[in-house]
């Protein structure tokens, strides 16, 4: 018996009961379908996430106040938080390879003018901001440079603020009120949307000084350092910490993240819950699988004249065996390519549906998936298979 007979037969019986067949493939089409599906949608958020960040660059460091130190004993000593400051930030700038230096403050304050206001973010950054976060001044300019601890009252209005206090009119040099202090609009940002839902067009911006004085800080919550060469985190990253911890009397009490870090650190985190995601789709695959069992074991049952012929013309256990591996096998890859197509479907109606829903079909997990319900093809088909070959062909011909 050759392979094309396998095949043949095995379709022969699977068409001869069509109706049987087609409710064991439902199983198999609904589960591959909902991993493709949930899948493309894990991937398209994963995409959509590294590409909010990458939107800022990638040679960034940055630096926080606080390190946790565990030593052994959970919740007995923890971490200590300990101020940095914009006299760190002048340090690090001096640093060979450092292109620019952005400590930040922050905080929540009402901007007023002409009798409209509400509150908004207050980033309190330097003149190097656009060029470190990769933002663009939309009029006028951004803050001036200038040392550190000066404070100067002007400020940049995110497009969203100017918008609602000024309308369609021309806003600079104009006379805003934030948080109770007098500040001139000499710029307004260029639009940048959203990052996972903090809304970067409504804020406005001061230096950094005039945020640290209206806020009562006396320490930046962040320094960003942007560096050079992606070549040369290393060297930065060491040249960095070294610089802090003179700075702080020998205490590493701060903690780095490089930007490259983060992005892989978030591209794996996706990628577990994308796998996840694929895991609870595929627990209908187990269904089906325990569809196409039942169907085959009760085919076994009414084919057992049938197997007594097979074997009385001469064929061996392990071609019967292997009739009934290809016809699980077949039922299981009918099941799958029905399965790709509704997974496809389905993320095609999700992007008619939703167009802001980030959905994004990897041929990979395509592939998985047919690999996957071939498998559970394989597994559905054993134990029947081994029912089949168990049957004794003299008994068998005598029950017919």
């Amino acid at each position: 018996m050759t392979v094309m007979d396998l095949i043949r037969f095995a379709g022969g019986a699977v068409w001869a009961h069509r109706l049987r067949s087609i409710l064991s493939l439902i199983g198999i089409a609904i589960g591959v379908g909902a991993v493709i599906l949930l899948t493309a949608i894990g991937e398209g958020t994963r995409y959509f996430v590294l590409a909010q960040f990458t939107q800022f660059g990638t040679n960034i460091l940055a630096i926080n106040p606080g390190k946790t130190k565990t030593l052994g004993i959970p919740g007995i000593l923890g971490g200590t938080t300990h101020k940095l400051t914009l006299e760190d930030a002048d340090a690090l700038s001096r640093i060979p390879g450092v292109e620019a230096v952005v400590p930040m403050a922050m905080g929540m304050g009402r901007v007023e003018a002409e009798g409209r206001g509400r509150s908004v973010n207050v980033l309190g950054v330097t003149a190097d901001m656009p060029a470190v976060w990769r933002f663009t001044i939309g009029q006028g300019e951004f803050l001036p440079k200038g040392d550190l601890d000066r404070a100067t009252s002007v400020t940049v209005l995110g497009p969203k603020i100017k918008r609602e206090l000024f309308g369609d009119r021309n806003s600079l040099g104009e006379i805003v009120r934030i948080a109770g202090y007098r500040f001139r609009v000499i710029g307004v940002m260029e639009p940048k949307g959203q990052i996972l839902g903090y809304d970067l067009d409504d804020a406005a911006y001061v230096p950094v000084a005039n945020a640290m004085r209206m806020f009562n800080l006396d320490e930046v919550m962040e320094i960003d350092v942007a560096y050079q060469s992606a070549l040369m985190v290393d060297q930065v990253l060491e040249a960095v910490r070294q610089t802090l911890i003179d700075r702080h009397h020998g205490t590493e009490d701060f903690s780095i993240t490089t930007q490259a870090a983060m992005l892989e650190s978030l591209d794996e985190i996706m990628r577990i819950v994308t796998l996840a995601a694929a895991g609870i789709a595929g627990i209908s695959l187990v269904v089906g699988a325990l569809g196409i069992v039942t169907m085959m074991w009760i085919s076994v049952g009414e084919r057992v004249s049938e197997i007594g012929l097979l074997r009385a013309l001469g064929a061996l256990p392990r071609q019967i065996f292997l009739i009934f591996i290809v016809e699980s096998v077949m039922l299981s890859v009918l099941g799958g390519a029905v399965g790709v197509f509704l997974g496809m479907l389905g993320a095609f109606a999700l992007t008619l549906v939703l167009p802001g829903l980030p959905v994004f079909v990897d041929e990979q997990y395509l592939g998985l998936a047919l690999l996957v319900a071939i498998g559970t093809g394989l597994l559905s088909g054993v134990a029947p298979a081994r029912r089949a070959i168990r049957i004794d062909p003299v008994e068998a011909l005598h029950i017919d």
